[in-house]
């Protein structure tokens, strides 16, 4: 993978099919290098269908969407569902490339389902079924991984191990995670792009993180001016 990974959306407009009322008008933003993005916002703001501007679902869009050593965008959200005929383990199994079999241990650890492979996926907890959708995720080829709030329900101490755990293994991949939390954006991130109201301009801020990994000290005082800095952005 390459160091010099760069998403460069430029000009973005879009209405929602049937609608006369503009979500993105001429937005302009760009991320780039691997690591731990953001995007941040409220409700309603546009985050998902961004998402899938990125990944090419949502074709129809005015504006150019450059991207340069991205070749695999894959998104996942926190809703999807796993078909229900087999155990997760060999749902987990039959879907990872050859290639990458080797990782399906390390990750089924690293996130805390070991003892839950042979279960139902409708067997396991919310937070449970949002972690093997990802493992699954993580075990595919891809240059960026759009989550969105594909850590939902889970605990903020097996979140942070895996968050960690997922910046070490991939550091050459690039991640955008969309999630409501404004403290885990700040602590993990290194770019938070804070996607505002149509009605603002410019209608994205970008703000720096803190881009915490293992072997790193946190500043919690930075921490939370860059907190105060995403809040204040809105």
């Amino acid at each position: 993978m390459s160091n010099n990974m760069l998403l460069d959306c430029r000009d973005i407009s879009y209405k929602y099919p049937g609608s006369n009322v503009e979500v993105f008008k001429d937005m302009s933003y760009r991320l780039s290098g691997p690591g731990f993005h953001a995007l941040f916002g409220p409700s309603g703001v546009g985050k998902t269908t961004l998402a899938k501007m990125m990944t090419g679902d949502i074709k129809k869009h005015g504006g150019v969407i450059h991207k340069s050593n991205i070749q695999r965008v894959l998104y996942t959200h926190n809703l999807e569902r796993i078909p229900g005929w087999s155990t997760v383990g060999e749902h987990i199994a039959n879907t990872t490339p050859d290639t990458n079999k080797a990782k399906i241990e390390d990750l089924i650890s690293t996130f805390g389902m070991e003892t839950h492979t042979n279960s139902q996926f409708s067997q396991l907890s919310l937070g449970q079924q949002n972690r093997i959708n990802l493992v699954r995720y993580m075990l595919q080829d891809f240059d960026l991984l759009i989550m969105d709030e594909s850590l939902a329900n889970v605990d903020e101490v097996t979140k942070e191990h895996i968050i960690l755990k997922m910046k070490t293994t991939f550091s050459d991949r690039c991640f955008l995670y969309i999630s409501h939390n404004v403290a885990e954006v700040a602590k993990f991130c290194k770019q938070i792009l804070v996607l505002r109201g149509r009605h603002k301009n410019p209608q994205t801020v970008s703000i720096r993180g803190q881009d915490h990994t293992n072997g790193r000290d946190l500043d919690k005082r930075s921490l939370e001016r860059t907190m105060l800095e995403i809040v204040n952005a809105f």
